[in-house]
């Protein structure tokens, strides 16, 4: 059993004031595997107070200096991807496939902003003035479980590329991918106090970066329901606050689409990350008149998805990441059951040959309204709706009748109808016959997904404030 009793403040491992124990999980035998020493609203002090102190001459590095730190990060956290790949699979249960894209795309973060910031312009001209982009100071970097080293990394990477010091509070369920990271970037031998990173619960730790008056910006990846309260909170300071919240993403089948290619790309966008992601396409938006082909297509390729063993190559969908999510999916199953949607595939319990471990029955239910709770929430789990449409127009309604609007995808054998589609949808990024992510694209979230962008150079300027100066030109 591994104990992590430290943190990391001004660029040391610190045992931590808070005292509590928390028990972290293997989620696919849900055994005890570890416990971590919890930060407390004490050590969120200390780690502010570390990196307002290291702010002045951090922010005043140049950009050589900066890319040279990134780049050699990213050379520590590419050291450690083995054992970071093993921590994922262990405490979260990714199977081998996107537990290893995991692993990578923490470094390659990093990478990422070192080449956005060789040629990003700090210093440009606007009518009469000169126009710089200041770094806006201490940053409060809160992430999720679900992509834990490539939370930390990617916020990092942006926050450290415009020049501010950070703050992070990744979730304490992931302890272990995080003491990984923390040791990498420890090596990297970055200043004292430029980044801080301290493991604690949400209203603690988080709640003490949100309120601080010495944190200037909030960077918050997590559900809708907290990132209200972090805005709130950051309001009495006015701080900047980007959040990437909650999604229901719709995949719109368009009835020109090649189902021998669309529904496996439909089903892996639903299923991506065992169905724990934000951009997951839980609503699939099929032609009436395709969709008894469509559903006998789904049957077949439902074959070839299988819930298990996160280190069996065969695997597509690994565990929830504790009880209380796999109690959530199941909920919802019934709920979806109770409303009167029609099993496809799956339903309730575990996996066929499973008795232990969080594992969900992969679901996809048929006859399914955009007025149910199934189709209306965030569900977080693998469990896909089917839903029917008559026309272009409909689909389209359809598709942006949610509170939502982070991520959608448009299916077609004809592009540019799909791009006309895509022009209407209402959602911070639209992916037409892919599901590839461009590191330069902005990612964020339209209506309740959040405020903000991240990534490229829109999540760095989140972390910039612009300086006019005027009578010198």
């Amino acid at each position: 059993m591994q104990i992590i009793d430290t943190i990391y403040i001004d660029g040391a491992f610190v045992t931590p004031h808070g005292d509590e124990m928390f028990d972290l999980f293997n989620p696919a035998t849900e055994q005890v595997i570890g416990r971590v020493r919890l930060a407390d609203a004490e050590d969120a002090r200390a780690a502010i107070a570390a990196a307002k102190r290291a702010f002045p001459a951090f922010s005043r590095t140049d950009k050589r200096e900066r890319i040279d730190m990134l780049e050699r990060m990213h050379a520590a956290v590419i050291a450690r991807e083995d054992a970071l790949y093993e921590a994922i699979t262990v405490e979260y249960g990714a199977p081998v496939s996107r537990g290893r894209w995991m692993a990578r795309h923490a470094s390659s973060v990093l990478l990422d902003a070192a080449q956005l910031l060789r040629d990003y312009p700090f210093t440009r001209r606007a009518g009469t003035a000169e126009v710089t982009m200041q770094p806006l100071g201490v940053a409060g970097l809160i992430t999720p479980w679900n992509s834990d080293a490539g939370f930390i990394c990617g916020k990092l990477a942006a926050a450290l590329a415009a020049g501010c010091t950070a703050v992070v509070k990744p979730s304490e369920m992931s302890a272990m991918q995080t003491h990984i990271v923390t040791e990498a970037l420890h090596d990297a031998g970055l200043p004292p106090g430029v980044f801080n990173i301290v493991t604690g619960r949400g209203d603690t730790v988080g709640a003490e970066i949100s309120a601080h008056p010495d944190v200037a910006k909030l960077s918050f990846t997590g559900s809708t329901a907290v990132g209200k309260t972090i805005l709130r909170t950051g309001a009495e300071t006015l701080k900047r606050v980007t959040l990437e919240l909650g999604g229901k993403s719709p995949v719109i089948v368009l009835d020109d689409a090649d189902f021998e290619q669309a529904v496996p790309l439909a089903l892996q966008a639903g299923f991506m990350n065992s169905g724990q992601a934000c951009i997951a396409g839980t609503r699939i938006l099929v032609p009436h008149t395709r969709l008894a082909e469509f559903e006998a297509r789904v049957k077949q390729e439902m074959e070839q998805v299988h819930a298990g063993d996160p280190r069996d190559p065969q695997t597509t969908i690994g565990p929830m990441v504790s009880r209380k999510q796999w109690d959530r999916v199941q909920r919802y199953i019934r709920i979806g059951i109770d409303e009167g949607a029609r099993l496809i595939a799956g339903g309730e319990g575990r996996p066929e040959g499973v008795d232990a471990g969080w594992f969900v029955r992969p679901t996809i239910f048929g006859d399914v309204t955009n007025e149910m709770t199934i189709a209306r929430e965030e569900i977080f789990g693998p469990v896909l709706s089917i839903i029917a449409y008559h026309d272009t127009e409909e689909s389209i309604r359809i598709a942006n009748d949610t509170p939502y609007g982070l991520q959608a995808y448009v299916l077609s054998g004809d592009i540019q109808r799909a791009h006309a589609v895509a022009s209407r949808i209402e959602a911070g990024r639209v992916l037409v016959n892919t599901l590839a992510h461009d590191p330069a694209a902005p990612f964020g979230g339209f209506k309740q997904s959040g405020i903000g962008r991240e990534y490229g150079t829109f999540g760095l300027e989140a972390f910039l404030e612009p300086r006019s100066v005027l009578g010198v030109l």
